[in-house]
C-alpha cells in the first residue's frame, strides 16, 4: 500500500524585503508518496528553492500547512522529528562539509544525536559504501573533486537515516562527470527506497523522476510524468525551460516528417525508435 509522506496544503510564503513584501509561494498544493522520486523544475525566481526549504522546516509557512509524516512543520515541538526525517543537500558542498577528514564529516550528524560510537561507525561505513566513496574515507575533503564532495554531503544525510532527501540543485556547480556521479547516487538511493525530491534545472535529471512538478512565479502550473511534461515541447520552452536533448532531437525529426512516438525521453529510446522506422 502506497503511503503519503509529505502533504502541502495551500502554502504561501512571503519574504519581507527593504522594497516591501515579496510573494515567493502562492497557494501550493502537493503530495509526495513514500519512496517516490519527484523533480521540481522552473526558471530562477519560480519558487523552487523556497519550497525546498519548507520540506524540512528551514522556512515556516506564511499561510497554509506542510505535513511530514503527519507532523505539522510549523509546530516547534515537531521540529527535531521533521528534520530527522528530511535531509537536505544544497548546491555547494563546501558549505556543508565541517570536518577535515571525510569519515569524520559523515559522522558529525549522528554524533550530535548522541548515537553510540559503534553504531556511528556502522552508519558511516554503510553511507560511504552507498555513495561509492569508501576508498576516500581518510581523505581531506579539500582534495576531492566537486562531484566527490557532493557525494560526501549526500553520505552525511544517509548516515542520519533520513527517510526523505531533498536535493536543492545539487549538480548546479559541477562538471558533466560530477553531475553523472551525483545523479547515479540519487538513483541508487531511490532504488533503496528513499523518498527523493530533486530541485533541478537540468532536464535530463528531471526525466529520471517518477513525477515532474513545474513551477512558475511561485505557483505549481503542471504536474505529470516526465513523458507527459516533456511531450509538450512548445509549452516547456514558453516557460523558459529546456527539454532533454533526446526530446529536442525527436521533435525536430518529427517536423521533418518522421513518425516518432511522443514519449521519447532518452537517447536509447530515440535510437530504438529510429531503428523501427
Amino acid at each position: 500500500m502506497i503511503m503519503e509522506i509529505i502533504r502541502v496544503e495551500n502554502l504561501k510564503h512571503v519574504y519581507q524585503t527593504a522594497a516591501g513584501d515579496k510573494l515567493a509561494l502562492d497557494d501550493i498544493n502537493l503530495t509526495v508518496d513514500a519512496g517516490e522520486f519527484v523533480a521540481i523544475i522552473g526558471t530562477n525566481g519560480s519558487g523552487k528553492s523556497t519550497l525546498a526549504k519548507h520540506f524540512n522546516a528551514l522556512l515556516k509557512p506564511t499561510a497554509g500547512k506542510i505535513f511530514v509524516e503527519n507532523l505539522d512543520t510549523a509546530d516547534e515541538k515537531n521540529l527535531w522529528q521533521v528534520r530527522s526525517n528530511v535531509g537536505m543537500v544544497f548546491q555547494n558542498p563546501d558549505n556543508e562539509i565541517v570536518a577535515a577528514i571525510v569519515e569524520d564529516d559523515i559522522a558529525f550528524g549522528p554524533e550530535n544525536l548522541g548515537i553510540e560510537p559503534q553504531e556511528i561507525r556502522r552508519r558511516v561505513d554503510l553511507a560511504l559504501e552507498t555513495v561509492n566513496m569508501t576508498d576516500y574515507k581518510k581523505f581531506s575533503p579539500g582534495k576531492l573533486s566537486g562531484g566527490q564532495k557532493q557525494r560526501i554531503a549526500i553520505a552525511g544525510a544517509v548516515a542520519m537515516r533520513t527517510k526523505i532527501i531533498v536535493f536543492d540543485e545539487p549538480t548546479a556547480m559541477l562538471d558533466p562527470q560530477g553531475r553523472r556521479e551525483v545523479l547515479g547516487t540519487i538513483k541508487k538511493l531511490h532504488a533503496q527506497g528513499l523518498t527523493i525530491i530533486l530541485i533541478t534545472h537540468f532536464m535530463e535529471e528531471a526525466a529520471a523522476a517518477n513525477r515532474v512538478v513545474v513551477m512558475e512565479s511561485g505557483r505549481i502550473i503542471k504536474i505529470g510524468t516526465p513523458q507527459e511534461i516533456f511531450s509538450d515541447v512548445a509549452e516547456i520552452k514558453r516557460l523558459g525551460l529546456d527539454v532533454p536533448v533526446a526530446v529536442e532531437i525527436a521533435e525536430r525529426l518529427r517536423r521533418k516528417g518522421l513518425r516518432l512516438p511522443k514519449n521519447i525521453l532518452t537517447a536509447a529510446e530515440l535510437a530504438d525508435a529510429l531503428k523501427g522506422i
